[in-house]
Order: C-alpha cells, then structure tokens, then sequence
C-alpha cells in the first residue's frame, strides 16, 4: 500500500512539472511575441507621421502641373513651398511650412504679408525641408525619407 501511496505521488509531482514546464514555456512565448510586436509597431509608427507628411504634400500639389504653379520660396526665414494659383483673376498662393514644431499651411492672396501664425496647423512634425533642383525638381525631406515633385509632371 505504501508503494502505491508513493507512486501516485511521483505521479502527482511528475504531472505537476510538466504542467509547470508547459506554463512557463507559454509565459516566454506570450513574453518573446509581446516583445515582437511591439518592436514592429514601433518601427512602423515611427516612420508614419513621415510617410504622412510627404502623402499629404504629394496630394496637395499632384493638381498643380504647369510652370511656375509650385516653387521653393523664403517665409520668415525658412524655406517653404509654395502653390501658386489664379482664380477669378486675383493670384493665390497656399505655403505649407514648418512652425513651432508643426507642419502648417497657410492660403492666401499673393503678397498680402501674413506671417507663420495665421497659418491652419496641419500636424505635428519634428522638421521639414523643401529644396529647389535642377529642372524644376523640388525635394521635400522629413525625418530619413524624401519626395521629389516635379512641377511639369505633378
């Protein structure tokens, strides 16, 4: 009886330790994968607002395909791109720019002298830069990625 006793212990602990083993194998798995996602979602969020950014300018300025629609221009200090346009006879101009760490947009009758405040705040970015190439090419960067427009080709 004591052998009996004795082995349905053995049992009992042999059946526990398996049951500890499979528990804590779930635990590290549960653990590596959180660990694992949330890596993956810090990569792809970190580059989000970027890709954003540079979707909204590209959408913004697709429309504007002829010479001289879009350029590169100074605004109090700081280069931004501008959209120039004609409508009822009076031109028009939208700046998008980076003020106070936020990409910002700002339409309004050409050289009426607004300054970066009155702009409507798009979203929050950390920088931003347009540049004017050869050919017309313009390259906006933010972050580590970049776009280049092409005024003739939109």
């Amino acid at each position: 009886m004591l052998k009996a006793t004795r082995g349905q212990r053995m049992d009992t602990v042999f059946v526990l330790i398996i049951f500890s083993i499979f528990a804590i194998s779930v635990l590290i798995v549960l653990m590596l994968g959180a660990g694992i996602y949330r890596r993956i979602s810090d990569i792809s969020h970190d580059g989000a607002d970027e890709r954003t950014v540079l979707s909204y300018i590209w959408t913004k300025t697709k429309n504007f395909n002829e010479a001289d629609m879009l350029s590169v221009t100074g605004f109090h200090g700081e280069n931004a791109l501008a959209i120039n346009e004609v409508l009822g006879g009076t031109e028009y101009q939208t700046l998008v720019y980076h003020h106070d760490g936020w990409l910002c947009e700002l339409f309004t009758e050409k050289g009426l002298g607004l300054s970066p405040q009155d702009g409507v705040r798009v979203m929050r970015l950390e920088s931003i830069s347009f540049e004017s190439l050869e050919h017309g090419l313009i390259r906006v960067t933010t972050g580590g990625k970049s776009l280049l427009i092409s005024p003739l080709s939109g």
